[in-house]
């Protein structure tokens, strides 16, 4: 095998429904930031926007603008107290009010990680509406692809605010297509970070299987390869450096034979950027093909699917992963250079602020990454082996 197989050796083959595939954005991603010192100071959902546009991947057939939720809809998983909390923080910090120092260690409002700022309950509100639409949407449907780079806040605690996570979108999304009827779920999370809300989530719950691949010793140092909830859980850390050779062998070996034996009827992959190379808060060295070649071997396996972004604090990179999903999810071809105008998109994105250097020019210039292969360690084998014998 070359290495440019590499990263999609455990897809299956076979057509994709692509005129099944809907895109869900919003304009307040655009508009809206965390802070000038916090990693999601920089635009993300709003370049993909900008670079599918650019590329001429996305139609208004495929377009919806996501819903805000409302805090009746938050409360169907989140406790109402935070719900209101939330909402009236936003009221506050708008009227240039301070919050109260007791929902700093109460609610987790008011942090570094989860700060005040005027959008702070709109902005992922936006985020758990479009998962809400996205799963009553397909409950509906015999079939069918949603691309949410909005969700995929997995670090959300029923009554809390945490790890840059105000709501947790994929447990709304889940649990909405729990109430619309559907019962055999999958979570796949290939995010640098634990999926440690989720996994609080639906531990206890047989009929939803929780995969988590992400980097070990990292925050929120959770997600130990024991972690078995009813038998629905697998956590499988991987150490610094992680490569694409290393996903293929975990998604053959760990990820595509679970979902496949759980006969989910709609399946959730975070697609968190942060497990990239380039990103500046994880250590892990995996390649965007190695995303895409995860896709490629869920999309056959389950007649539903939605996918979401998560975590990701490099803009060009981020921009490029959550467009080359949407551009596979819609069936187009990947071009091997980026016309005028998409390369443009990523040439006018920075990084607001702080002293990291300009990307190298393939960032811009291209859209899908060399392979990133490598040995498969020792320490990945071991712990598929144990997860394997479960």
């Amino acid at each position: 095998m070359d290495a440019g197989q590499l990263a999609f050796a455990c897809a299956p083959t076979g057509a994709w429904a692509a005129e099944e595939a809907i895109f869900v954005g919003s304009e307040i991603y655009r508009g809206s930031s965390y802070g000038g010192l916090h990693p999601l100071r920089v635009p993300r959902v709003s370049t993909v926007m900008d670079l599918a546009r650019a590329l001429g991947w996305l139609p208004a057939a495929r377009y919806r603008t996501s819903p805000r939720a409302k805090p009746a809809a938050l409360r169907q998983w989140h406790d109402p107290d935070y719900v209101d909390a939330l909402h009236e923080a936003e009221a506050m910090t708008r009227a240039g009010q301070p919050l109260p120092e007791a929902w700093r260690t109460r609610f987790g409002l008011g942090t570094l990680s989860n700060p005040a700022f005027p959008e702070m309950f709109r902005r992922p509100a936006t985020g758990a509406g479009g998962m809400i639409w996205a799963a009553e949407t397909l409950a509906l449907r015999a079939s069918g692809t949603i691309h949410v780079p909005g969700g995929g806040t997995h670090h959300g605690l029923r009554g809390r605010a945490s790890g840059f996570c105000y709501l947790n979108d994929v447990a709304l999304g889940l649990t909405a297509l729990r109430r619309a009827g559907l019962r055999r779920l999958a979570y796949v999370d290939i995010d640098a970070h634990h999926a440690d809300g989720v996994e609080l989530a639906f531990a206890d719950d047989p009929d939803v299987l929780v995969i988590s691949v992400h980097e070990e010793g990292r925050w929120p140092f959770t997600g130990g390869l024991s972690d078995q909830g009813v038998g629905n859980v697998f956590n499988l850390p991987v150490p610094r450096g992680f490569n694409d050779s290393e996903m293929v062998e975990v998604c053959e070996r760990l990820i595509a034979p679970r979902v496949a034996a759980h006969g989910a009827e709609a399946i959730v992959l975070q697609c968190g950027a942060d497990a990239l190379e380039e990103d500046p808060l994880a250590r892990l060295s995996l390649s965007n093909r190695a995303h895409l070649g995860v896709l490629d071997a869920l999309r056959p396996l389950a007649p539903r699917l939605i996918v979401t972004g998560g975590g990701g604090y490099n803009p060009w990179s981020v921009a490029r992963l959550w467009t080359a999903i949407w551009g596979r999810l819609s069936g187009r071809e990947m071009p091997d250079r980026l016309p005028p105008d998409a390369e443009a998109v990523l040439r006018g994105v920075g990084w607001n602020g702080g002293a990291r250097p300009l990307p190298a020019d393939t960032l811009c210039t291209t859209l899908i990454d060399e392979p990133r292969p490598g040995p498969v360690r020792d320490v990945i084998r071991t712990r598929l082996t144990l997860l394997e014998r479960r």
